[in-house]
């Protein structure tokens, strides 16, 4: 992926996922002239809504690396972030004191009534072609003629020689879960929760490799089509196709969206249904209406709408309702709010996937655009 490694390095950064050698390289980098202004304005525009620049602190940034140094030097393993940035799930609030407050612990909500609601984790159900399902998950390995996973991936090895029939899996992912899996061509898929893939036994070697994504969101890397006699590799999801020749790309059709998303990162893709076909080229976003057809193509930031791949999850501009529709989904929750008014408020930022919804909840309720919530069974009341 050809993303600007600096601003990868600050993104680990802020969600306490960097190591050692990227903690160096980002400390040496910010001693460059210049180089703080950069960090102060990327910070700003892609995880902070509004901060007061007078009060921006370089010592303070450059302490906390050297903190951060420290730990992971000492523990020798960087650990995820606990806890959301605090700064940057603000809708436009003025004057955050300084930019690294996220540190700081939140105060407990007033109202949370019973129930710990667990983070989501590496689980999915394989169903075989003929029809056996089979769960898997992070306490099990599994291992079945050519499928074999360790509880984190699936891995489809080559079967010998070309099927005379083509045969087909699924691998659906709950609420609550995530998954990686290969192919047998080589193909990387991570699927989000509440997904499903179709994907083949085995491809039949030269010919077109397919996939469908059923429903739910998916990252491809496409292993190229120069590997496989120039077979093409195509993905089929809710009225469009998309063809590639080998590339990295994501796919969000959820079932109760009106919207499907195809995200280009790297290479080139085309887009088609009954209507039009267009071609992607990285960094541009194709949205298809699934009521009318119609196909637009904008200009987007694809490192941000894959970050959901590397534990992190990105809200740039999104309102409450989008963001606590992504909660649901990987926090295995209902959400409802007593104002659809807090329904539109926007925020800017990012946060950790292994993060407890209750500090998420927390930090939403400081920014006084909500007033409380509650939580009971395994519903999210916004008030």
């Amino acid at each position: 992926m050809k993303i600007p490694k600096i601003d990868h390095i600050v993104v680990k950064f802020l969600t306490k996922q960097a190591t050692a050698a990227e903690l160096t390289e980002l400390e040496n980098w910010l001693t460059v002239s210049g180089n703080q202004e950069v960090f102060e304005e990327f910070v700003k525009i892609n995880y902070a809504i509004e901060y007061n620049i007078q009060e921006f602190d370089s010592n303070k940034i450059k302490a906390k690396i050297t903190e951060a140094l420290v730990k992971e030097r000492k523990e020798k393993q960087s650990k995820k972030l606990r806890r959301i940035i605090y700064y940057s799930a603000a809708a436009i609030v003025v004057g955050v004191a300084v930019i690294f407050s996220f540190w700081q612990t939140p105060e407990e909500p007033k109202v949370v009534v019973n129930n710990r609601i667990e983070v989501g984790t590496d689980k999915a159900i394989l169903t075989l072609e003929d029809g056996t399902s089979v769960v898997l998950n992070e306490e099990k390995k599994y291992e079945k003629d050519n499928l074999v996973s360790n509880g984190k991936e699936l891995v489809c090895k080559n079967a010998n020689g070309s099927p005379s029939e083509v045969a087909y899996n699924y691998l659906t992912i709950p609420r609550g879960g995530q998954f990686k899996m290969k192919l047998s061509d080589g193909t990387q898929v991570w699927l989000n929760s509440e997904s499903k893939l179709k994907f083949p036994v085995a491809f039949t070697e030269g010919s077109l490799r397919q996939v469908e994504l059923i429903y739910g969101e998916a990252f491809f890397v496409v292993s190229p089509s120069t590997e496989h006699k120039g077979a093409k590799f195509k993905v089929l999801n809710k009225n469009q196709e998309v063809e590639v020749l080998g590339t990295e790309f994501n796919i969000k059709a959820y079932e109760d969206e009106e919207n499907v998303y195809t995200t280009l990162v790297e290479g080139k893709v085309t887009v088609s249904n009954p209507k039009i076909k267009k071609y992607l080229v990285p960094n541009q976003q194709s949205i298809l209406n699934l009521k009318n057809g119609d196909l637009v193509i904008n200009p987007i930031e694809a490192y941000n709408e894959i970050l959901w791949t590397k534990g992190i999850f990105s809200f740039k501009g999104k309102n409450l309702k989008e963001i606590m529709t992504v909660m649901s989904r990987w926090y295995d929750v209902d959400v409802v709010f007593q104002k659809a008014a807090m329904e539109k408020i926007k925020f800017n930022g990012v946060l950790s996937k292994n993060d407890d919804i209750k500090e998420i909840l927390t930090i939403i309720k400081k920014t006084n655009f909500i007033n409380d919530y509650e939580i009971k069974e395994r519903k999210i009341t916004i008030k």
